[in-house]
């Protein structure tokens, strides 16, 4: 069925449907007016040959009666309509086909394009089709790999420069123990502290969106208990309520998404429950806090690497400001999203929303 009529299939079918429908009302009215003209009866054609002044009997006019016409359709604009409603009903058919074939090689390649904005690693287009479908579809491969290898290139570029600057903090932190003031002392202790934070972060960051794993059925009730029994044995105030069925998604990703989004209200507001929602279609986990909350202006703002609130890098007060980031991209590469909402009652919920693939 045509959805829409935004879409080249149906710009095409109904294009190709007008030119049959037009090209018959044309055929039609044709034969009408210039068609061949129909042959006289036979019994016009007797009484012209009869002699002049000669009375024709009744049994005469009887025979030269013109018989009854045969039973069935009588033909139309002077056309047999079964044949031409056959060959519409033909030419209509082949349209279709004909834009199903033409659109086909742009809808997959619309999809194509829509896992890659997903996943890199997304299989190439096959290389079939027309000729220019099959250029176009190298193009397209050929993009998705100079983009990966650019994404990857920059990732092994900053993984090392991250890397290589924790041997010179290294070296900072064994000077830093010779001072003998302490207040100095203690500031640049937490200044490094604070630096060596932010280049695990980054590592963790960059490994998060180099690893790919593939999709399995996980049960995500197992996690969510496993998650909030760690952190009630380190004396946490966590809960976790609802029960789900087994999910297809990424094992590591779906662990580190919750984890950061648990401990993001453990640090805020020193408690989180966990309410897990399941339907046919999906499956929504909240994370749910009564701390401080976030302005709602301010709720994307989280989600971008290194971005913090309060505007400090202090590692008491918070995190580096990149477990949101993790969390949301982990969430996006399942099919997912991850959003912020306000807590009846004050405080912060993040609502992980996951599609059943």
């Amino acid at each position: 069925m045509i959805r829409s009529a935004d879409t080249l299939f149906a710009r095409l079918f109904g294009g190709a449907l007008l030119a049959i429908v037009l090209a018959h009302l044309l055929a039609f009215a044709w034969f009408h007016y210039y068609g061949p003209k129909m042959p006289p009866p036979p019994h016009y054609e007797a009484r012209q040959a009869a002699p002049a002044g000669q009375q024709e009997s009744p049994s005469t006019l009887e025979a030269l009666r013109p018989p009854p016409p045969p039973p069935g359709r009588p033909p139309f604009f002077g056309i047999p309509l079964i044949p031409l409603f056959f060959q519409l009903i033909t030419l209509v058919i082949a349209a279709w086909f004909g834009a199903k074939a033409l659109s086909r090689p742009i809808q997959r390649m619309s999809t194509a394009a829509e896992r890659l904005s997903e996943n890199l690693d997304s299989p190439p287009l096959l290389l079939d089709g027309p000729r220019e479908a099959r250029q176009a579809a190298a193009t397209f491969n050929l993009m998705q790999e100079r983009i990966r290898d650019q994404v990857q290139q920059r990732g092994r570029m900053l993984a090392a420069v991250s890397h290589d600057l924790r041997t010179p903090l290294a070296r900072l932190k064994l000077r830093v123990e010779q001072i003998e003031e302490p207040r100095l002392h203690g500031q640049m202790t937490q200044d490094l502290n604070d630096m060596i934070a932010m280049l695990d972060a980054t590592l963790t960051y960059l490994n998060e969106q180099r690893t790919s794993e593939a999709l399995q059925y996980f049960d995500v009730q197992a996690l969510i208990e496993s998650l909030t029994e760690n952190a009630q044995d380190n004396g946490d105030d966590v809960q976790a309520i609802g029960t789900c069925r087994p999910l297809r998604a990424q094992p590591m990703a779906l662990r580190s998404c919750l984890h950061n989004l648990i401990d993001n209200a453990l640090r805020y507001a020193g408690h989180a429950r966990v309410v897990i929602e399941d339907a046919s279609d999906r499956l929504k986990v909240s994370v749910v806090d009564n701390g401080p909350g976030i302005a709602a202006n301010l709720r994307e703002a989280v989600f971008e690497p290194f971005y913090r609130v309060e505007g400090s890098r202090n590692r008491n007060s918070g995190g580096v400001g990149i477990g949101m980031t993790i969390a949301r991209e982990a969430a996006r590469r399942m099919g997912g999203d991850l959003r912020l909402e306000d807590t009846p009652g004050g405080g912060l919920t993040a609502v992980l929303d996951l599609p059943r693939i």
